[in-house]
């Protein structure tokens, strides 16, 4: 049976078998090493980071006794859960984040890291934003809406459904339209951030 660390651009974690191509965690760990399962709490900080699978050859017990291991689809749904570039093993994606981030928001007087996931845990509590048509196509590439229970990303003003196998081209269906990628984080991609695409939106 998979272990129960899949995200969902809704911030869901789920149990099911696709790997996707980036790791990432919630700023420590959320679950119980003995059994492999999640506890209660959804996270251990605020720092919620997007890392790759791979990094100077590191090796880690999934789910063992460090920080609990989640798994993304791609960068854009990582982004749309509110988690961020890793300032280590992502350095250049990150220094580029940051920069727009700079650009889009202000600097801040102290540290950016924590600037950043200060404000993205405020996002990540509150309700997501209700959207009509003219905010609909105004949205950058990367943008990832939610209409019922279905996710769709936004990507050469065409729409892609979300599942954890990949993308699907698609129409939006009829339905209320609410915003799932954070606002501060939508205004990083409007400054022209380009992440990364799981290869089925290709």
């Amino acid at each position: 049976m998979p272990l129960q660390n899949r995200v969902t651009p809704d911030m869901q974690i789920v149990r099911q078998n696709w790997r996707g191509d980036f790791m990432g965690n919630r700023g420590g760990r959320i679950h119980d090493p003995a059994t492999k399962t999640l506890l209660k709490r959804k996270w251990a900080s605020k720092r919620w980071i997007i890392c790759v699978t791979e990094f100077k050859e590191r090796q880690r017990e999934v789910m063992g006794s460090g920080y609990t291991e989640l798994f993304f689809l791609d960068e854009v749904s990582a982004l749309t859960a509110g988690h961020r570039p890793c300032f280590e093993c992502r350095r250049q994606q990150a220094k580029a984040f940051g920069d727009l981030w700079v650009t889009a928001h202000g600097k801040p007087d102290g540290s950016l890291a924590d600037a950043i996931d200060t404000q993205l845990h405020q996002e990540r509590l509150g309700e997501n934003m209700l959207l009509d048509k003219e905010h609909v196509k105004r949205l950058p590439d990367g943008a990832i809406l939610k209409i019922r229970s279905s996710c769709f990303a936004k990507k050469n003003a065409s729409f892609y459904q979300w599942s954890g196998e990949g993308y699907s081209k698609a129409k939006l269906p009829k339905g209320e339209v609410y915003l799932q990628t954070p606002l501060s984080i939508l205004e990083v991609l409007s400054q022209g951030y380009q992440p990364q695409w799981h290869g089925s939106a290709s």
